[in-house]
């Protein structure tokens, strides 16, 4: 019977507020909206979510155990605008029955374009987490779960132990997903794969009525961890957060299929529940997982396509990292932190112009009338962080020079 690894990506990003190429306000983000967003998940999914996964806790006796990743910007938009949601993140994490996972603070892709500025990120994340929770993250969870044999190896050299990715069939070949691997050419690196089935039927299909096997019961459910442990040691389940109470809306029943699911677990012999890093504890490699291109959580290519797969948002990407060295040249913290709020993926995942299915999911996020509104808003602002750099490039050199 299998362990169940329960990980809940959270995350929000700073959204931009409309702004024209005549635009010199540096206050690029949309404050308002931002703040009204956090408030309104924080009602409709992180309150309710919370409540429960800490009644679980309790109701369980420690048993029932779960991780998150949480954003940097998210945990900051918690503090400024939600705070009593950062309050329970608190109070579970005092059960001692919660991990948080490590992540790039802005949730960005740098990794792709710059290993210091990727670096950089890492370290300030888990100093958050640190300070936030007092645990120190040995496991680490890549943006959209991006990832390959080299980040692999790279985040090993961070210090980290173990990282979260992608059960892609492909990579797979006839193996299962519900085991530990390690990372090609990185033996010390521990694997942990998504089953992607298992995950989406929760995430995606719970309230999809053409779905055959609608209504997703917890007993139907944990028959079918049940099942699926008998060629396997753990069962990864790795979703976004806001799907509870968000795009799966609570009167579908999501919050009570999540009430009596773990209860219907743990009532099968043998299986129990896990933190990542007590999966790598308990369940050794059961062999390598080559993965020598980027695959990533997103969409039904599992690749980079959802935030690189046309010409706008490769443009966008490579301007914005472009900037880094004199970005970090000004010494002006404003001007790195709005150039940090400008990576994260989802300014680029808003210019995706992929049509029904996957598009589909990204219209539910996307707060512009097409993927060219938000590349021209995007470039808008990053031709005004570039005159402020250039701006303070010649204040610095001047002061230098008197």
């Amino acid at each position: 019977m299998p362990s169940v690894c329960f990980h809940f990506q959270v995350h929000q990003p700073s959204r931009l507020r409309r702004y024209s190429i005549f635009d010199t306000d540096r206050n690029y983000f949309d404050g308002f909206r931002n703040s009204e967003i956090c408030r309104k998940l924080s009602q409709k999914c992180y309150q309710r979510a919370n409540r429960l996964m800490l009644d679980l806790i309790h109701r369980h006796e420690g048993r029932f155990r779960i991780s998150y990743s949480l954003s940097g910007i998210v945990l900051e938009q918690f503090e400024r605008f939600a705070p009593e949601v950062m309050d329970q993140f608190k109070e579970m994490n005092d059960t001692g029955c919660v991990e948080f996972l490590a992540e790039p603070y802005h949730h960005s892709l740098s990794f792709l374009y710059s290993r210091e500025e990727f670096t950089e990120q890492v370290r300030l994340h888990s100093d958050k987490i640190w300070q936030l929770f007092r645990q120190k993250p040995s496991v680490f969870c890549n943006t959209e779960l991006i990832y390959n044999n080299d980040l692999a190896h790279f985040v090993s050299g961070l210090g980290y132990r173990g990282i979260l990715s992608e059960g892609v069939p492909y990579l797979l070949g006839n193996r299962s997903p519900n085991y530990v691997y390690c990372a090609t050419g990185t033996p010390k690196m521990a694997l942990l794969l998504r089953n992607a089935q298992l995950s989406d039927d929760i995430a995606f299909r719970f309230c999809n009525h053409a779905w055959p096997e609608w209504p997703l019961t917890a007993e139907k459910f944990a028959r079918w961890i049940s099942q699926t442990g008998e060629s396997g040691d753990v069962v990864n389940l790795f979703m976004n957060y806001e799907a509870f109470g968000d795009r799966l809306p609570a009167d579908c029943g999501i919050f009570d299929f999540l009430a009596h699911l773990p209860g219907e677990i743990l009532d099968r012999p043998g299986n129990d529940f896990k933190t990542p890093s007590e999966v790598i504890e308990a369940h050794p490699p059961r062999g390598e997982c080559d993965v020598p291109h980027m695959i990533s959580w997103a969409d039904s290519e599992r690749d980079l396509s959802a935030f690189l797969g046309n010409a706008m948002q490769s443009n966008a990407l490579h301007e914005l990292y472009r900037l880094e060295r004199e970005v970090k040249s000004t010494g002006d913290p404003q001007i790195l932190q709005d150039w940090r709020c400008l990576q994260s993926s989802d300014h680029f995942l808003y210019m995706c112009t992929k049509q029904a299915g996957d598009g589909d999911v990204h219209k539910f996020f996307n707060p512009y009338d097409s993927p060219y509104d938000s590349y021209i808003n995007f470039m808008n602002v990053l031709d005004n962080l570039r005159l402020r750099i250039g701006a303070r490039l010649r204040e610095r050199l001047q002061n230098l020079r008197a």
